[in-house]
């Protein structure tokens, strides 16, 4: 696929726009990375653009999450044990999924994925609640729980660090800042396997998941600067918003399609 310099140029602010989110409010700030890709940088019309969205979305990041667990690492938020046995688990789910997502017909994924959208964006509008006693660890639980998201992860070529962190949380007993550390593993190693598995039939853009690569970088530093200045709830409230904007907008797209 040939595209313009403006094109480069525009994944590179895509991907800024995305790390900003991740910094921003954490889980669920990679799932504008897909509609980023199609309507900013303007794969819409190209040939099957919602797949090499996916594909190459997905892989950028799990590229940034495998990048930020070095950090969580360092700080020692990361259990290894849990975190692999989420990660190996789920990963046979996130290669079922992302298969099952690339013979998917494309306005039908992003039908799909719009109103999946939608759904996440509901979610985050709640309130969060807060569980004093953690529940013991399970193993099997924690396993079938990777598997779950896992596939859900491949299939619509998300982080789901948004479903991993509540998960670890609740069935594998973590405290949540080391389900967030943890959480990245996961994050990374379904979104390397689904841009993998993409780019097997040549659906991935290698150099413009590089570029979404670099700008989120950049643009976690920026969110994270600014999370600390604002109310963890209103930014969740405004986020949620605009996920679900763009839901709806993706489903009217897609619907007409």
């Amino acid at each position: 696929m040939e595209l313009t310099p403006l094109q480069y140029l525009l994944s590179a602010a895509a991907g800024l726009v995305v790390g900003f989110s991740l910094g921003l409010v954490g889980g669920g700030g990679s799932i504008l990375a897909v509609p980023l890709l199609l309507y900013m940088v303007g794969l819409e019309k190209a040939p099957d653009a919602a797949h090499i969205a996916v594909g190459t979305t997905a892989l950028a990041v799990g590229l940034n999450a495998y990048i930020n667990s070095l950090i969580h690492l360092k700080k020692k938020n990361v259990d290894l044990k849990t975190g692999a046995v989420f990660a190996a688990a789920g990963l046979a789910g996130s290669a079922a999924g992302a298969y099952l997502g690339h013979i998917t017909p494309g306005t039908r994924l992003l039908a799909l994925f719009a109103v999946f959208m939608i759904a996440v964006g509901a979610s985050m509008a709640l309130p969060t609640k807060t569980h004093r006693n953690a529940p013991s660890r399970s193993t099997p639980k924690t396993a079938a729980a990777g598997i779950l998201v896992g596939f859900l992860s491949g299939y619509f070529g998300i982080g789901g660090g948004f479903l991993i962190v509540p998960t670890l949380m609740y069935v594998a007993g973590l405290e949540i800042s080391k389900a967030v550390g943890t959480s990245l593993i996961s994050v990374g190693t379904f979104g390397l396997a689904t841009g993998l598995i993409y780019s097997l039939y040549g659906k991935t853009l290698v150099a413009i998941a590089a570029l979404y690569l670099i700008g989120g970088v950049a643009g976690g530093y920026l969110g994270a600067a600014l999370a600390v200045k604002t109310p963890r709830d209103t930014l969740k409230k405004i986020y949620s918003a605009l996920i679900i904007a763009v839901g709806i907008y993706i489903l009217y797209k897609s619907l007409g399609a």
